[in-house]
């Protein structure tokens, strides 16, 4: 192989790679370009399809008509015959024979063409399928590439994010809230060991200290109201015994 050869097959390499990478970077417009190419290929098909399908109605109109002629020459030839006109029964004859050749040719004819035009037919209907399924890949495969790239962009955002700032952050805040409570518990310990505590502490169990001192004399002045009465029921009841 010469260097131009070389050459010729590397700069093709270069190329093949160029292009693959602008088809893998823009799928839909490959898509496209494939669909439409199919597209104008279908339109052409259709084309051959159609003179296939105009060449069958010929055809199908010719054999009709030769066979109409030769029904008209085969009613026409007895009556030449009896008539006794035997040039005109020759020639009817020949007509005859004529129109049955040409009715097999066109017969033979018409049957290829009606198969090629069946084939034509289910060609152009598998080739319809084929487009439309073609742009049901497509609407599926840029489904995919879209969600692949929504989950891509969500790891990329997912990985891109540090951990590090927010363990910080919930750090401070428990750090925060340990020196609130720990505020918290000192201003309790020093409201119940300070001056003014141990005042209300005092009062408390001095108001006790009095009420529990009038209850005690209220009971004992009861006590000597019974005494009292029960004195004077016991004397009452000598002088009545004297």
């Amino acid at each position: 192989m010469g260097v131009f050869d070389r050459l010729a097959n590397i700069w093709r390499g270069f190329l093949s790679l160029w292009v693959s990478d602008i088809e893998n970077r823009n799928p839909e417009a490959v898509y496209e370009a494939a669909i439409n190419e199919r597209i104008e290929q279908h339109k052409t098909l259709r084309k051959a399809v159609s003179g296939i399908y105009y060449m069958r109605n010929k055809l199908q109109a010719e054999l009709e008509t030769k066979e109409r002629q030769l029904r008209e020459v085969m009613a026409q030839l007895p009556i030449a015959v009896e008539d006794g006109e035997d040039e005109v029964a020759l020639v009817l004859i020949q007509k005859k024979d004529e129109l049955t050749s040409q009715i097999e040719q066109l017969s033979a004819e018409l049957k290829k063409v009606l198969e090629q035009a069946e084939e034509a037919k289910s060609g152009l209907i598998s080739f319809q399928a084929e487009i439309e399924k073609l742009k049901r890949e497509k609407d599926e495969m840029l489904a995919r590439k879209a969600t692949a790239e929504a989950r891509l962009a969500i790891q990329e955002t997912l990985n891109g994010l540090s951990t590090e700032g927010d363990i910080k952050a919930l750090e401070n805040v428990r750090e925060g809230i340990k020196k609130l409570q720990a505020e918290a518990d000192i201003g309790s310990e020093i409201q119940g060991g300070s001056l003014d505590a141990k005042l209300r502490s005092i009062k408390e169990r001095a108001a006790s200290s009095t009420a529990r001192s009038q209850l005690d004399e209220m009971k004992r002045q009861a006590a000597a109201r019974r005494t009292a009465v029960e004195g004077a029921s016991a004397a009452a009841g000598m002088k009545k015994t004297i």
